[in-house]
């Protein structure tokens, strides 16, 4: 009966969805300053994160869900189902660039990364807020307000916050794609630089 009752136990750890993998994996979860628009997939900033935890023999692993052109409303709708597929230990929430190109109101944007944030904590995820910055010719009321937005956000949920993705490559014309909007391959490497000093002590 004890053996029987062994076995049931050991399958039971075995088959059952595990905490401990769950919190060895990383969701990226941003736009296309993310998701490598322009480049092989290999070069992109979430890619190179992944090889460098495989390179120090780490068991955490990244999952990039990452969308060229996603809002944070489009982010909301799916970050649910992400979440369900990947179950991260960490998500890193990198959108917003996309609401602030388009000029969209800096409330919803707030809203729609306030609702992801809470969707992931509620899963039991920590999370990174990725933000992001305008150049001056969006005006400086909205600039202010849209730099404002995630920084006020971190602060509510007691996050993490990566105040600006591109900072080391921010006044770096030659960091950039002929679009003037994406970073090159070459660049990669220091933007995860970027996101790993804020990125590690997630990971405990």
């Amino acid at each position: 009966m004890l053996k029987r009752f062994a076995l049931v136990v050991l399958a039971t750890i075995l088959l059952a969805p595990s905490a401990f993998a769950a919190e060895k994996s990383i969701l990226v979860f941003g736009d296309s300053l993310s998701a490598g628009f322009g480049l092989a997939i290999r070069d992109s900033w979430p890619a190179l994160l992944g090889q460098r935890l495989k390179g120090q023999g780490s068991a955490w692993s990244v999952a990039n869900a990452s969308i060229s052109g996603e809002t944070t409303a489009g982010g909301r709708s799916r970050l649910a189902a992400a979440i369900k597929q990947f179950r991260p230990g960490v998500v890193i929430l990198a959108l917003g660039a996309n609401d602030g190109l388009r000029g969209l109101p800096v409330k919803a944007m707030r809203e729609n990364l306030q609702a992801m944030v809470r969707t992931a904590k509620a899963s039991g995820a920590r999370v990174l807020l990725v933000g992001m910055r305008l150049p001056p010719n969006y005006g400086p009321q909205y600039t202010a307000d849209f730099e404002a937005a995630f920084r006020a956000i971190a602060k509510t949920e007691k996050l993490a916050l990566l105040p600006f993705l591109l900072e080391p490559i921010a006044l770096d014309a030659g960091a950039y794609q002929p679009d003037g909007l994406h970073p090159t391959a070459a660049a990669q490497p220091k933007i995860l630089d970027h996101v790993w000093s804020s990125l590690g002590p997630l990971l405990g």
